[in-house]
């Protein structure tokens, strides 16, 4: 099992500075994972003041050596897949291989239809796999074109590729749905929520998620699978929730750290961090 922070990319923690600064410190405390949620807006309110994730972990790339980074989620449906094809790389290279991505439909839809971008699911589904084609493509540093239903691209090439070949890609989504995790079972791990979402998925389910992709998937390499929760500082009273999700096939724990969760407080929200992982 390993361990990573969960931050949403809004709220009291708006600066990027500020994000380099948190990073630092969980990395000093034995966190191997720091991911930033990826929303233009929350909910109605326009009050809400919000980072742009991939400017805050270039940041927390510069101040960090050996956490992983990356966003959990980007909804590849409203971003131009060839302009996020060159920033992943860009941050791959400047993390020294240590980038993350996180991909999925993107929710909630209004965060689409407010800008004019289509809402509809299966649109943004078909999107999503072309994005992924695309990426894939362009990464490899050979010569790609494409065409699809929603992306068609001449032929060209992209270089430099991944420091490593390519980057770790993690598919997000609602269970008991099959499609997103069939879609998974293509890359390299998964987040699975709750259809239900904020009630979280039980070990159990979380098990039936694994045997799906397991069932399903080609390749014999390794495979993620990223779960999203709370602990308590006390490192024996965490490992006790944490216990059953190792057994049920989650490879990553991801500590939800929020202002909601702790009150606002930069105080109780570092005091959290920097106690650590329950190793």
């Amino acid at each position: 099992m390993k361990y990573a922070i969960h931050f949403p990319n809004f709220g009291i923690f708006y600066n990027p500075k500020e994000f380099a600064k948190i990073a630092f410190e969980a990395e000093e405390a034995g966190w191997e994972g720091f991911f930033l949620w990826d929303h233009l807006t929350y909910g109605m309110s326009g009050d809400i003041p919000f980072c742009d994730p991939w400017i805050a972990l270039s940041a927390v790339a510069m101040k960090t050596t050996e956490i992983k980074i990356g966003t959990m989620v980007t909804p590849l449906p409203r971003r131009r897949p060839w302009q996020l094809a060159r920033e992943t790389v860009s941050l791959d290279h400047l993390s020294d291989g240590r980038l993350i991505l996180g991909v999925g439909l993107g929710d909630p839809p209004s965060e689409f239809s407010k800008f004019g971008e289509q809402k509809n699911p299966l649109i943004r589904a078909k999107k999503l796999d072309e994005s992924l084609d695309i990426l894939l493509g362009l990464w490899s540093g050979q010569n790609f074109q494409y065409k699809g239903d929603y992306y068609k691209l001449r032929k060209i090439q992209f270089i430099p590729t991944p420091i490593n070949g390519k980057i770790p890609i993690w598919v997000a989504g609602l269970w008991p749905n099959k499609k997103p995790f069939l879609r998974a079972a293509r890359y390299d791990g998964a987040f699975p929520n709750s259809i239900k979402f904020p009630d979280l998925l039980s070990p159990n389910e979380l098990k039936e998620v694994k045997e799906f992709i397991i069932k399903n998937r080609t390749k014999k390499d390794k495979f993620d699978i990223l779960f999203a929760g709370d602990t308590p500082g006390d490192p024996n009273k965490a490992k006790e929730i944490i216990k059953p999700y190792e057994d049920a096939g989650v490879t990553w724990w991801a500590e939800n750290i929020s202002g909601l969760r702790f009150s606002n407080s930069r105080d109780k929200i570092l005091e959290r961090i920097r106690q650590g992982p329950p190793k």
